[in-house]
């Protein structure tokens, strides 16, 4: 079901080690807690140099929204996130670290459950009108910066301003109205899928 999701009617909660605090976008099975999710997408603010949460079992994938980045240390081997390196995934059990590079950081995260499901991430940026086909079993369409943007199909039309997102049927296709912006796209896929992986939309360009 075609679901808008507005980021303003949600509310932050602490992470998993209470080091710091999260918003959760989209989760599943609805109201799942952080050891009993199948997916989750969230929004984080990093205020402070300090460790992540562990996630045993998870894929994670992290991508820089805003701020000038961190670099990661994920058991012992650094990562730079920064505008030019923007996007970074990982195993949810390694030992990560995250040192600010300079001030705040706000984060999209897409976390996965290993044994039941995986997800690709993407980036799209916007420049004018462009059109949307939305593959997965699960996509969720983020928009990550833009001060607006509008989808339209044969029966809807949605409005969506900064950090707003969108779960999106499968085989849909949209009509992106906006100005310049840039929207993150996360797939999800269940194991016992037959659906075709190999996103031919291009939807992942940068």
């Amino acid at each position: 079901m075609t679901m808008l999701i507005p980021f303003a009617g949600l509310s932050p909660v602490p992470w998993k080690n209470g080091a710091g605090s999260t918003t959760e976008i989209a989760v599943f099975p609805q109201d799942a807690g952080f050891t009993d999710f199948d997916w989750r997408v969230s929004l984080a603010t990093i205020g402070a140099d300090g460790p992540f949460s562990v996630f045993p079992g998870v894929d994670r994938t992290l991508a820089l929204v805003e701020g000038h980045g961190v670099t990661l240390d994920i058991d012992g081997e650094p990562a730079l996130v920064s505008a030019a390196e923007p996007v970074v995934s990982f195993e949810g059990d390694a030992r990560v670290s995250a040192k600010l590079n300079r001030g705040t950081t706000t984060d999209f995260n897409a976390m996965t459950r290993t044994d039941r499901c995986y997800h690709s991430f993407g980036r799209r940026r916007l420049d004018g009108p462009s059109t949307f086909v939305a593959r997965a079993p699960v996509t969720v369409l983020f928009l990550a910066e833009g001060e607006s943007l509008e989808l339209s199909s044969e029966d809807e039309r949605i409005a969506m301003v900064r950090y707003d997102a969108m779960l999106l049927d499968q085989g849909t296709v949209w009509k992106l109205d906006a100005g310049q912006g840039t929207i993150f796209i996360v797939d999800i896929h269940y194991y016992d899928d037959e659906d075709d992986l190999d996103n031919e939309d291009g939807h992942y360009d940068d």
